[in-house]
């Protein structure tokens, strides 16, 4: 499929569930080859509710209706049936259409689910303030949600555990959904749309087109600025009118009910005039302020801002090629694993490592790790850790580069280990300067050395100046690497020092100090015990001897 592709273009949204709305709007447009789903005939969901009945119900379609007094809710990627399911269960609202048809009150009434409208028990003002309580849960999800928690938890202690596991999967469900899209607009207009954004001598002009309320296709053409520099103000009204005119000199075979725009323009009567003589139509042009057209002008708005900082990055040379550059990597380090352990004299054997990634160009916190070591000395230390990483490669894929705390000889060992699992890894490692034989650890100061391996496979070294771009990146990887594995090694450091001192109470072994880690969880809560609250563990003679130890005074 890649080898048939020409050109790549896309659509920057929000979120993930707006997304999934415009795949299905544009799959359903387009019909491509590849996409099998999704081609037929319904689009997501809608909650609808039409105020002109008397006795108005929520429900669910899949097409728009004309008409002033309905009101449309999402589209819903997912959760819509749940959630209305729901919102039926707790709101005694019409259960069914039928129901206000019918001149007797039906079973909904007797299990007290409807309040019998077709009987006249309540009246339409009454029956309102039961419809607006029910939008209420569309409005604030996490209201229906507590009140779905609370009916689980009633199942539950009434041993109902069926019932409680299907209201379970209800709420994951609704926790997904969203009720507001910025993609869909719930009505049947035909809308263009036109943005603009300069920056940094470039300006680009974003073009959307929604038809039938959905987005249909975007387009999108850098602008020549020649003039444009730190000096010189942007034009932004002078480039709308330009495009507007531009884009419409053709002939349009489906003109637009609107044209909305980025920016409000001071004198749109021209342009309008302009559209009337040549078509025939009066089209207006509006900068929104509220509601889905403002957010979806915010999105072609993003989608500028995209371009220009892609282009940008087109056009220059940056800190991952020069990298690969410099230490001849086989690819760009979008992705960079830092290596670093500590210890104290063999006690509280820690590593750690971090995870840089391009794409958030910063930290990726999450993807850190650290690892409790059995080695004593750092060659051992590190050769466990990264063996242990190799091994969850299959889970975790191997990033582009790592970079290891170390010299030449840890370099040679970490590319022993991914050469022995076949694995194709660029590796560095950063050795801190030595001066009068100890390790020179001033910041901004420091001459670190780089060790490397060059394309014909030999060991090499560089000392590079401490203003190098390129050595400030390596330090920067380095530092958190090594921030990172002193926190956890201080940690660790003071539980094993706390564990010392609750065996050097005579009479308690490492059993009965295990079993008091069980049941406190962690040392504070043992020193701070009663008696009775250590008798929950041990005999009273074992309570009373820890007790005391903390309470004494120690020289």
């Amino acid at each position: 499929m890649i080898s048939e592709v020409e050109t790549l273009e896309w659509i920057v949204v929000p979120n993930e569930h707006d997304a999934l709305i415009l795949e299905n709007s544009l799959i359903k447009q387009l019909k491509p080859k590849y996409n099998i789903l999704l081609r037929d005939d319904k689009t997501y969901p809608y909650i609808v509710i039409d105020y002109g009945e008397d006795f108005p119900r929520l429900e669910i379609t899949r097409k728009i209706h004309k008409g002033k007094n309905i009101k449309y809710f999402g589209p819903y990627s997912t959760g819509a049936k749940d959630m209305l399911d729901s919102i039926y269960e707790i709101v005694p609202l019409v259960q069914k259409k039928s129901c206000v048809k019918g001149k007797t009150a039906c079973l909904f009434h007797q299990i007290k689910k409807c309040f019998a409208p077709c009987e006249n028990k309540i009246s339409k003002e009454e029956y309102s303030k039961i419809v607006e309580n029910a939008l209420e849960y569309i409005y604030n999800k996490t209201k229906l949600i507590s009140k779905l928690n609370e009916r689980m938890l009633q199942y539950s202690n009434d041993f109902r555990f069926e019932d409680a596991m299907m209201i379970r999967d209800r709420i994951k469900t609704i926790e997904k959904s969203q009720i507001k899209s910025g993609i869909d607009l719930t009505t049947n207009e035909d809308i263009d749309i036109f943005t603009i954004t300069a920056s940094n001598k470039k300006a680009v002009i974003v073009r959307m087109f929604i038809r039938d309320g959905k987005i249909a296709s975007s387009s999108h053409d850098f602008l020549k600025v020649d003039s444009f520099d730190e000096s010189f103000d942007f034009d932004y009204e002078e480039a709308y009118k330009r495009a507007i005119i531009n884009y419409y000199d053709n002939e349009i075979p489906l003109l637009p009910k609107e044209i909305l725009v980025g920016i409000e323009l001071s004198d749109t009567v021209e342009l309008e005039e302009f559209l009337q003589i040549k078509f025939g139509k009066k089209i207006k042009i509006i900068n929104p302020k509220k509601d889905k057209k403002k957010d979806i002008v915010q999105i072609a708005l993003s989608n500028c801002e995209e371009l220009l900082r892609i282009d940008s990055s087109k056009n220059q040379t940056t800190i991952y090629e020069e990298l690969k550059d410099l230490f001849t990597l086989q690819t760009l380090p979008f992705r960079v694993e830092s290596y670093d352990n500590s210890h104290m004299m063999g006690q509280a054997t820690v590593g750690a490592m971090v995870v840089w990634s391009e794409e958030l160009n910063s930290f990726e916190k999450k993807s850190f790790r650290h690892y409790n070591l059995e080695s004593k000395d750092e060659y051992s230390q590190m050769r466990e850790m990264l063996i242990r990483r190799v091994e969850s490669f299959e889970k975790n894929p191997a990033p582009d580069l790592w970079i290891i705390d170390g010299g030449e000889t840890l370099l040679k060992l970490a590319y022993d280990i991914v050469s022995s699992v076949g694995v194709n890894l660029d590796i560095i490692a950063v050795a801190k300067e030595k001066v009068d034989a100890k390790a020179h650890r001033a910041k901004g100061a420091a001459k670190d050395i780089i060790h490397y391996k060059d394309k014909n496979g030999e060991f090499k070294n560089l000392k590079l100046s401490t203003s190098d771009k390129r050595l400030q990146f390596v330090q920067r990887q380095r530092d958190e690497a090594h921030r990172f594995v002193i926190n956890f090694h201080k940690k660790q450091k003071r539980a094993e020092d706390k564990q010392i001192s609750l065996l050097q109470i005579k009479g308690i072994g490492e059993a009965k100090i295990k079993k008091l880690l069980l049941y406190f969880g962690e040392f504070e809560k043992i020193k701070n015990a009663s008696v009775e609250e250590l008798k929950n563990v041990l005999n009273e003679k074992d309570a009373i001897i820890i007790s005391n130890y903390f309470i004494t005074p120690k020289d």
